[in-house]
């Protein structure tokens, strides 16, 4: 996924928590699906980020060969600037692009 692409902010919003829970019914289990989602973001873009920077790698050790890679110094730069994974999972759950359930309530039903 290009996560670039997405149009969650860069920067932290304050929310109203009790608006965004009116699906669910439950601010607590919404903060859980959000943050569950947001670390499956965050394990995505991390190994992306450890396979691009794979090609980089350099299995010699010798002092004097140590450099300035400015294409993993552009590649790094990126990365740093997507959004969280917080924020986007967040937008992603406004936007109703989250699928999640509850084994626990569907058993009760």
């Amino acid at each position: 996924m290009d996560y670039k692409k997405v149009n969650a902010p860069s920067n932290t919003i304050s929310r109203d928590m009790n608006s965004m829970s009116a699906n669910i019914g439950n601010v607590y289990e919404t903060v859980k699906v959000i943050g569950k989602r947001a670390n499956q973001i965050s394990v995505e873009i991390k190994s992306e980020l450890d396979k691009k920077l794979l090609e980089f790698a350099s299995f010699n050790e010798n002092i004097e060969e140590v450099f300035e890679n400015r294409e993993q110094i552009e590649i790094s730069r990126y990365y740093e600037k997507l959004p969280k994974p917080v924020l986007i999972a967040t937008q992603e759950f406004l936007e109703d692009k989250v699928y999640f359930r509850n084994p626990i309530k569907d058993k009760l039903k």
